[in-house]
């Protein structure tokens, strides 16, 4: 298979067939009078499980070692569950985050509804942002560095 058939079977573009090449996460074959890449149905289930373990929050340098790890018969598994398992709390931790943020932009929205658009005049840039409280000194905005 070109990488256009590829990557039409596994429902990517060409271009992210491509990159995988580049990364090593794919290995096919050149083709010995065009140079064309050709890539086999192992390929195909290689890209497959890619696209899974992206959808899981893998990232590309995490899929190539337990990809090395499978190349080479060793299981990935552990190595899976403990990349999941130590991620899922920073997962939450964000998505507690993403929540405050909504609430604060929630907030300010109800606030601003019946405030007038102001003009700059050296003292305000923008009276909607500058009307809302000040947010609490703390963690990265006092200055500290995050784990």
């Amino acid at each position: 298979m070109k990488v256009s058939e590829i990557a039409r079977q596994a429902g990517v573009t060409a271009e992210t067939v491509r990159h995988y090449t580049r990364e090593g996460l794919l290995r096919p074959e050149r083709h010995p009078e065009n140079g064309y890449q050709l890539f086999d149905q192992r390929e195909l289930e290689r890209l497959r499980f890619i696209q899974r373990a992206r959808t899981l929050g893998f990232g590309v340098a995490e899929i190539r070692d337990i990809l090395e790890h499978a190349d080479h018969g060793d299981s990935p598994c552990p190595m899976v569950r403990d990349l999941l398992a130590s991620r899922l709390p920073q997962i939450r931790a964000h998505i507690a985050e993403l929540e405050a943020l909504a609430t604060r932009m929630e907030q300010a929205l109800a606030a601003w509804e019946e405030m007038p658009d102001g003009t700059p005049d050296g003292h305000s840039l923008c009276r909607l942002i500058e009307s809302f409280p000040e947010p609490l000194k703390t963690g990265v905005d006092a200055g500290e560095e995050t784990p």
